[in-house]
C-alpha cells in the first residue's frame, strides 16, 4: 500500500505551495519559468488522476475505425496519414473521435477552459 498522500495529491500540494508561497517571492525574469513548472505539475496530477483510462479508450476508438491493431502511438500516425489523404473527410465517427479526443487533452492541460463550453463538435 502507497502512503497518503499519493502521488496526484503531492503534485497539487506542491503546485499550490510553488503559485501561492513561492510565486509571489521570485523575482520577475523567474516568475514564467515557475509558472511553466506548476502547469505541468497540474497536468501530471491529472494525467496520474485519470490513470491510463483515456489512453487504452483512444487505442481502442482508434483500432475499431482504422480496422487494425497497434500501440496508440502508431495508431495515431496512421489515423493523421489517413486524414491527409482525405479518407474520413465525411466520417462522422472519425470526426467524434477527434472531438473527444481534443476534449481529452484539453481536461489534462487546461480543464477550465472547457467551463461552459458545448460537449460535441
Amino acid at each position: 500500500m502507497r502512503e497518503q498522500p499519493d502521488g496526484a495529491a503531492l503534485l497539487a500540494i506542491a503546485s499550490e505551495v510553488l503559485r501561492k508561497e513561492l510565486l509571489p517571492l521570485l523575482p520577475g525574469d523567474k516568475v514564467y519559468a515557475a509558472r511553466m513548472i506548476a502547469n505541468a505539475m497540474g497536468i501530471a496530477e491529472r494525467q496520474l488522476r485519470q490513470g491510463e483510462g483515456p489512453q487504452q479508450e483512444e487505442q481502442q476508438a482508434l483500432a475499431a475505425l482504422l480496422k487494425t491493431e497497434g500501440a496508440l502511438e502508431a495508431l495515431t500516425r496512421e489515423f493523421a496519414a489517413r486524414i491527409r489523404r482525405g479518407e474520413f473527410d465525411e466520417d462522422v465517427e472519425a470526426r467524434r473521435l477527434l472531438w473527444e479526443s481534443t476534449v481529452q487533452r484539453v481536461r489534462e492541460s487546461a480543464p477550465k477552459a472547457l467551463v461552459g463550453r458545448s460537449s460535441g463538435p
